[in-house]
């Protein structure tokens, strides 16, 4: 089972670094895949992902202040609505489309109220 931890978490974290290059993917939910996968895996794929440039970049003020900066959750909020948009839209079912509009009202709120807005630190 670690092998197959290990192969998701590395189409996962490779589906992460193009996310960056591309506005498309996004790049939080699949590094929260890998992490999840490479820390069922192996001690050391584990310590080597929690290492990595991407990681630092993206998920570990997330995961140790549950805290985001302005622009990584604007960016996530944009590409779930996005997302959300065509089903709403499209969907002639009333139930579903009151549940999109549940969805985006809870995820505004959980963004805004209960997850902290940090600065984002600037190099130099």
């Amino acid at each position: 089972m670690k092998y197959v931890y290990f192969i998701l978490g590395m189409i996962c974290f490779t589906l992460a670094t193009i996310g960056v290059i591309l506005p498309i993917l996004p790049t939080t939910p699949f590094l929260l895949v890998a992490a999840f996968c490479f820390s069922r895996s192996s001690y050391r794929v584990n310590n080597w992902f929690l290492s990595t440039k991407l990681y630092q970049e993206h998920l570990d003020s997330f995961i140790k202040q549950r805290a985001m900066t302005l622009k990584t959750k604007i960016y996530i909020l944009s590409f779930a609505s996005i997302m959300l948009a065509f089903p709403l839209f499209l969907s002639q079912n009333v139930y579903i489309r009151i549940f999109i509009i549940l969805l985006y009202v809870f995820k505004y709120y959980y963004f805004t109220f209960k997850i902290k807005t940090i600065q984002s630190k600037k190099i130099l």
